[in-house]
């Protein structure tokens, strides 16, 4: 116990040292939040629409206007002809249009704007829904009322970014940690010293461990209240669910981190494995893009990258998104189950002196 308190404490003041991982690990995930915040804060919401519409051929609008005033997020604007819209459109004045000549609705897209389209389809089906009803002097087949049944829906598309990125430094970090770590001891020959003392190579992976999972869960916890105190969005934390799956996700991230340090030997060669590894699993795990908009064979590989479930699993526990508990729970075993299994099985090949 007492050797172990010993690679304890040299570890805690070994990362205290290390100036380049605590930035890495406490500031790019809030520079993250920060720079993006503005810029992504009103990506994908509804709430509040604008809604240009255009009225051709003197067709009556009575019907058509009281029903999107019934939807209650949309705010209209009339124009006199399509052109007009368009441009009002492509200068980001409006949010969509529609065109009604009498016999059809046509909404109208700017397709720069990929991520909130998919909200604005969703109030163009309804509003078509119920305007074809509404014509054809029939009522809704069933009544419905919006009930909140625990879960918190996110407000715009930032809010499913933040977690994302609480994810991603938690995968960031334990791949560096690890990699990076044990790769410039074993250049500096500190682990040939340290096997011939009766320490266990295990005992040196669990001081790491416990030493990076506190770090990386008070930087998700600044990240988090930096989001909310900055930029003001909200989450509905389930802090048991948020705590296991930190401690999972980041246990398996340093299982992952174990397997880069076996295969190289300088630590320039482990932090660029580290570095492109992390930075090709956020572009293809729905992080800052949704996985939807890729092509098939991209969707496909998100699915077997582990990121994709930790951001998944991360934005249930936040309350941004909603998935079985039953799910939720499967993700955190299994990444706690790769953690678990991969350090004893990797720490006897890497905690080793070196043949010569």
């Amino acid at each position: 116990m007492r050797s172990f308190m010993a690679l304890l404490h040299s570890e805690f003041v070994t990362v205290l040292r290390d100036r380049a991982t605590l930035v890495f690990t406490f500031a790019f995930p809030v520079l993250f939040v920060l720079i993006f915040g503005p810029l992504m804060g009103g990506v994908g919401g509804s709430q509040g629409a604008q809604l240009g519409l255009v009225i051709t051929n003197g067709a009556s609008s009575k019907v058509l206007e009281d029903v999107i005033s019934r939807v209650g997020t949309i705010t209209v604007t009339a124009f006199d002809d399509r052109a007009k819209l368009e441009d009002a459109l492509g200068k980001k004045e409006l949010d969509f249009g529609l065109v009604w000549n009498g016999e059809s609705l046509r909404f109208i897209y700017d397709p720069s704007r990929v991520q909130e389209n998919y909200s604005f389809q969703e109030l163009a089906r309804g509003i078509t829904s119920a305007f074809d009803l509404r014509r054809q002097g029939l009522n809704p087949v069933l009544a419905m009322n919006t009930v909140h049944v625990g879960k918190a829906a996110a407000t715009n598309w930032f809010n499913l970014v933040v977690p994302g990125i609480l994810a991603f430094s938690i995968l960031s970090a334990g791949l560096f940690a690890i990699s990076g770590h044990l790769t410039a001891m074993k250049e500096r020959k500190l682990l040939d010293r340290l096997v011939v003392t009766p320490m266990k190579p295990a005992a040196l992976l669990a001081a790491i461990a416990a030493v990076r999972l506190m770090i990386v869960y008070i930087s998700t916890l600044i990240t988090l209240i930096t989001a909310v105190g900055v930029l003001h969005l909200t989450f509905s934390v389930n802090w048991l669910q948020y705590t296991l799956l930190v401690i999972a996700a980041t246990l398996a991230s340093m299982g992952l981190g174990t397997i880069i340090a076996l295969l190289v030997r300088r630590p320039a060669s482990a932090s660029n494995i580290a570095n492109i590894t992390s930075m090709i699993m956020m572009f293809l795990a729905g992080i800052y893009f949704p996985i939807e908009i890729m092509p098939s064979y991209l969707r496909a590989l998100s699915k077997a990258l582990p990121l994709t479930y930790m951001a998944n699993a991360m934005r249930y526990a936040t309350g941004v998104s909603d998935m079985s508990a039953l799910r939720f729970w499967a993700i955190t075993g299994a990444l706690f189950a790769l953690g678990i299994i991969l350090f004893p099985f990797l720490a006897r090949y890497v905690v080793r002196a070196e043949r010569h």
